[in-house]
């Protein structure tokens, strides 16, 4: 857990494999509960990466929970998903940066209604509204082989990329609204 107090600015810092630079972000700490630290990324935050870079149209809070393979993102309605979450290393707190390495793994859960496709990263949804899917499969099995994933790396992010699907599909904690008093805490600052 970090010491940060509410309001703290902090950045996010994710790396590919091999410390290959990946997605960067500026944030703020929002607070601790039950189910680990909060962060919120307000509409229009600068999210960047080599090759790429966009402002997210909506605001955004992030979970980290110690020692947890994944960073849950629960994004405000208006698009393609609500709940975005990066299989990951387990995040750790350098100063107010927050590094985590993508395991490409991600489990999606789109909004129900669904959103208009123009929204979306593809042309067809890949499935209904409400549902839960795994998305860059593929990329995580080519990644194992070029970037060398240890086996203990590999088996660590498919078991939490599993217990994911399964916990977002039962709507069990943190994944059953815990999220809403923190998204509305940062849209309300």
């Amino acid at each position: 857990m970090s010491t940060h107090d509410p309001g703290t600015p902090i950045r996010c810092e994710m790396t590919k494999w091999g410390d290959r630079p990946h997605w960067r972000f500026d944030g703020v700490f929002l607070g601790a509960d039950e189910h680990g630290e909060w962060l919120g990324f307000p509409a229009g935050t600068h999210n960047q990466r080599p090759g790429h870079q966009f402002h997210s149209a909506v605001a955004a809070v992030t979970l980290v929970q110690p020692d947890r393979w994944h960073l849950p993102t629960f994004q405000a309605p208006g698009i393609w998903c609500d709940l975005y979450i990066d299989v990951t290393s387990p995040a750790t707190w350098d100063g107010h940066v927050l590094r985590a390495v993508d395991l490409d793994l991600d489990v999606i859960r789109l909004p129900d209604p669904l959103p208009t496709v123009e929204s979306a990263p593809w042309d067809v949804h890949p499935v209904g509204p409400g549902e839960v899917f795994v998305d860059d499969e593929d990329e995580f099995a080519e990644h194992q082989v070029v970037y060398g994933y240890p086996a203990d790396v590999v088996a660590s992010a498919q078991a939490s990329c599993d217990e994911l699907v399964a916990a977002v599909r039962a709507g069990l904690p943190p994944y059953d609204g815990a999220h809403e008093k923190w998204l509305t805490r940062l849209t309300s600052a």
